[in-house]
């Protein structure tokens, strides 16, 4: 059979119109005969979301954005959205804009949740959240930091010019002056450690043998702490602590005015006695002296003895006056 002009015409327009349609649906990332569901979202802000997206449920592909356009007179954005019919969760999943690169793109993932409420059918709308991206978490470490960098430096520059207000001619002067001076306080430092070591290099050998002579020293008093310590010297000292305390005893019993030495050491009528005792014995051994003829009388003839006269200085004479 001969097909006319007409019939071929329309079936070229027709096939035409198909090859469009399987094109479109082809970069649109979906199948033109597969059973999707509609959802949609609302987002104050997309990042660059574009229509033709994919939309991923845990990594998996399962729609793509269809559209994006205003929800309102309020600036919001309404992301419509396709997912396949073979995959059902509850209302309560949310759509979340996220980076699917690290230099850029967007896409939407769904985080289902599965739970008593109805299973999410086409036309409803989930809710929406926005992930930070890579861009954005570094945006929000950095900007503190930056803030922190803007105020140190602008702290510094206060500081520098505070510097430059107290660091005047004049205090420059004295300060190249203060550096001048310990340079060469360092130099002298330098110097005198040069002599030092040049005066040990020079007696070494006197070092070494002081040295050797306090080693020496050193081990002759360690014999002799032995030698000490086998002669019995802990006993000894326990003998002399013993000593020490029976002395501290004795004495305590003279302070207490007990024994001989106690009555005679605390006793002021036998001081006194002892006094006038010692007086007298001084008084008749000067009389003795001068008047021995008193005391020792040799009479051949029977010459009559001398009547005794007490001395002017004598307290009984004193008192016979």
């Amino acid at each position: 059979m001969k097909l006319s002009r007409e019939i071929k015409t329309g079936i070229v327009v027709l096939t035409g119109i198909l090859a469009f349609i399987f094109g479109l649906s082809y970069l649109k990332s979906s199948s033109f005969f597969e059973n999707n569901k509609t959802l949609y979202a609302v987002y104050d802000h997309v990042g660059g979301l574009q229509p033709g997206t994919q939309v991923s449920i845990n990594g998996l592909s399962v729609g793509n954005v269809v559209s994006i356009r205003f929800k309102d007179t309020t600036g919001k954005l309404l992301v419509t959205f396709s997912v396949s019919d073979d995959f059902e969760f509850s209302k309560n999943s949310h759509a979340e804009i996220y980076d699917t690169g690290i230099i850029g793109g967007k896409g939407i993932q769904i985080h289902p949740v599965f739970d008593d409420s109805p299973m999410v059918k086409s036309g409803d709308t989930l809710k929406s959240s926005i992930k930070p991206g890579l861009t954005a978490l570094v945006q929000e470490k950095l900007t503190p930091l930056q803030m922190k960098v803007e105020g140190a430096v602008s702290h510094a520059d206060s500081l520098l010019m505070n510097v430059n207000d107290v660091l005047d001619d004049q205090t420059k002067l004295e300060l190249r002056q203060s550096i001048a001076g310990l340079n060469n306080l360092i130099g002298t430092f330098k110097s005198s450690a040069d002599k030092l070591n040049v005066l040990l290099e020079n007696n070494k050998e006197q070092l070494d043998s002081s040295l050797k002579n306090v080693d020496n020293i050193t081990t002759n008093f360690s014999k002799l702490s032995d030698s000490l310590a086998g002669a019995g010297l802990a006993a000894t000292v326990a003998d002399f602590k013993t000593t020490v305390e029976r002395l501290n005893k004795v004495l305590g019993q003279i302070e207490k005015g007990e024994g001989s030495l106690g009555k005679l050491a605390n006793d002021s009528k036998l001081y006194d006695n002892l006094t006038d005792a010692s007086k007298e014995l001084d008084l008749l051994l000067q009389d003795f002296r001068l008047n021995p003829k008193r005391y020792v009388n040799v009479s051949v003839f029977g010459k009559k003895q001398k009547d005794y006269e007490l001395p002017e200085n004598d307290p009984a004479a004193q008192n016979k006056n």
